[in-house]
């Protein structure tokens, strides 16, 4: 039996094509705090470091029980209660210059629903365009999941993993998690409140970002070249306090393992 009915599933398909614009000064200040909390020196440049302004700013009265903005502003009013962050597929066109005006637009481009093991899952694909002037510097097509909340996931379990000539090890810690979530304003309680993650929606301990991943790995993959695309795919997650392998698994492939050998994250890239 579905967890929703096809009204519900229509209404939230009605959302396509719905839009959101800002506008905002590229403040050299926010780029150096989004540097340092991914583990860059102040002067350097994160490869995902858009993902440090055009956040939702709203109200206390408009956050929700899980630390999201509530649902039905921008994003469908979806029932489904875990929200979590699937996947991006990201183009770097022209290099942001700090200091001066850029544009954000979201739009909603698709909303559908797919069964699996985990039950009904609905997605929602958000197009996000980031411009200065006449350019387009950046295009990301974000996919966001929503299921339900499902048995407690189990903690992974550490066991000796053999390491690559290159891999790097990260562990990152609550303070870790602490500094990423504010410098990105995001209020979801599973990244600090571990009660909430344990006792609300099942995780053994705080959760990484999935987006602090991914930026860290597409760091790790900068060091090789220039960007052009990097997409890339959550499929396990990840747990402060324990070490993730960052690999480099070909030219264009790069892996986040988790402390038990699961890839938690898989990213394919190119270059210019």
């Amino acid at each position: 039996m579905s967890a929703f009915t096809d009204q519900e599933l229509k209404d939230w398909q009605s959302t396509i094509g719905r839009t959101q614009t800002q506008r905002v000064v590229l403040d050299e200040e926010v780029a150096r705090r989004y540097a340092v909390a991914v583990g860059l020196a102040a002067d350097e440049a994160s490869a995902l470091g858009h993902w440090a302004w055009f956040m939702d700013v709203v109200t206390d009265q408009e956050i929700g029980e899980d630390g999201h903005p509530k649902r039905g502003a921008f994003l469908p009013k979806i029932t489904l209660p875990r929200r979590m962050f699937a996947s991006s597929k990201i183009e770097f066109h022209q290099a942001l210059k700090l200091n001066q005006e850029a544009e954000f637009k979201a739009e909603i481009t698709d909303v559908f629903h797919k069964s699996g093991s985990q039950g009904d899952l609905v997605f929602v694909v958000v197009q996000r365009d980031i411009r200065q002037g006449d350019a387009l510097c950046n295009r990301e097509t974000q996919t966001i999941v929503y299921r339900e909340m499902g048995a407690p996931v189990e903690g992974p379990e550490h066991r000796q993993i053999d390491t690559n000539a290159g891999d790097e090890i990260w562990r990152p810690s609550t303070v870790n998690l602490f500094r990423f979530s504010a410098v990105t304003f995001n209020s979801h309680r599973i990244h600090y409140d571990q009660t909430y993650t344990r006792e609300e929606e099942g995780y053994p301990d705080l959760v990484v970002h999935g987006p602090l991943t991914a930026t860290k790995l597409a760091d790790f993959a900068a060091r090789f070249g220039q960007l052009s695309r990097f997409d890339f795919r959550g499929t396990a997650p990840l747990f402060q306090g324990q070490e993730i392998i960052l690999r480099r698994e070909s030219e264009t492939e790069f892996h986040a393992i988790r402390c038990d050998g699961v890839v938690a994250l898989k990213a394919k890239v190119a270059y210019r």
